[in-house]
């Protein structure tokens, strides 16, 4: 599988219905947890200056980019990626590939309480092939709690689901499940962010119109401006600085080949 370094990770050059292969075929398979990361521009400015999330990401076993801006600069660098995939349509697009006949067990981690109650609801409707077999809101600063964190690693070991969804955000849910990877009792964690709201019906996607142009950031920051506006204006502010960043890395590595 091709994979393009970018922004200090590197990033597996598939599209969605590759990346759903992949990942089936990851939870069919016993072994210890593996992760799957959906890096976007905010995750690709917090790994310039966040160790711990890059050691996250370089042990994940699939890294899917999320962001139309992490796929245009793959292309002004010159190492296109094929697409965007995001975390909200790769969910769905796993739940969808499962039937009666060949189903999989799935545990949903995070959101407000009763929102991945009602998310799981829905799965046992819409996706047949889906068993949903616990759900849990972790509480607030969860993460710096060992008896909490004992007890959220007790109920997934109870289950033993096939898929962990985590939508705890970034970087909380990536440095939670590196941290902790080897004792989840999963065979893949699916970092996904808001991916159980949407799940739940409690947060709305932008049409697919306007995610094919590259506007849902624009949509999710006027459902949710007070909260995803400083985030998206403080990223744009950034954009300068992250490309620069990147172009005088891939001219260091290639000064150091001899090239150019």
């Amino acid at each position: 599988m091709t994979r393009v370094a970018l922004f200090g990770v590197e990033i597996d050059g598939v599209r969605l219905d590759e990346a759903v292969e992949r990942i089936l075929a990851m939870a069919r398979t016993p072994g210890p947890c593996r992760c799957v990361v959906t890096p976007n521009l905010d995750h690709s400015m917090q790994l310039q200056t966040n160790a711990a999330l890059r050691r996250a990401y370089a042990d994940a076993a699939l890294v899917v980019a999320d962001g139309w801006p992490v796929v245009l600069a793959s292309h002004l660098f010159g190492c296109p990626l094929p697409a965007r995939v995001t975390g909200s349509d790769l969910v769905p697009a796993v739940l969808r590939a499962l039937s009666p006949a060949n189903p999989l067990r799935v545990f949903l981690l995070g959101a407000r309480p009763g929102v991945a109650d009602k998310a799981a609801a829905n799965l046992r409707t819409q996706y047949p092939g889906a068993i949903p077999v616990g759900t849990y809101s972790p509480p607030l600063g969860f993460e710096h709690d060992a008896d909490e964190n004992a007890r959220i690693l007790a109920h997934i070991r109870e289950v033993r689901p096939d898929v962990l969804v985590v939508g705890l955000g970034a970087p909380k849910q990536e440095l939670w499940v590196h941290a902790h990877r080897g004792e989840i009792a999963a065979n893949v964690a699916l970092c996904v962010g808001a991916t159980i709201d949407f799940l739940a019906g409690e947060k709305k996607r932008a049409p697919d119109w306007v995610q094919r142009i590259g506007g849902e950031w624009v949509h999710r920051m006027m459902t949710e401006p007070r909260r995803l506006g400083p985030r998206y204006l403080r990223n744009a502010m950034g954009v300068p600085s992250l490309l620069l960043g990147e172009w005088r890395a891939r001219r260091q590595r290639s000064r150091k080949l001899g090239i150019g």
